[in-house]
């Protein structure tokens, strides 16, 4: 089964995550969806939650981002994933998909129990 990694190259976790990845073996599809070309839908987004089993997105919300977004802490579940799709500096990252499951890779290691 493949892997996709959630990538934003001028991030420096972002970078070390696919780093450590290559270096033990593996090749993932890399999605960088920060390109408007390559940007998550909100559909994606939810399913993304899911895999990753969040019960809320504020899962894997870059809290450093949010407020420039209009994020709050009274923002709705709803609001954060509408403002994930259109904005996804507020998506942390890395994100390692394999099928069904997914890991955040903060710290980029916890993307190795994926493997």
């Amino acid at each position: 089964m493949s892997y996709i990694l959630l990538h934003h190259s001028g991030c420096s976790t972002s970078r070390k995550g696919l780093a450590l990845l290559q270096e033990n073996g593996i090749e993932p599809q890399v999605r960088k969806y920060m390109n408007a070309s390559e940007q998550l839908s909100l559909d994606e987004v939810k399913e993304i939650a899911r895999k990753l089993g969040a019960a809320s997105p504020r899962a894997f919300l870059r809290d450093k981002n949010a407020a420039d977004v209009g994020i709050d802490a009274n923002s709705t579940d709803d609001e954060i994933f509408v403002a994930m799709a259109a904005n996804p500096k507020i998506i942390q990252r890395p994100i390692l998909i394999k099928g069904r499951k997914a890991v955040l890779g903060r710290p980029i290691e916890a993307m190795l129990d994926l493997t």
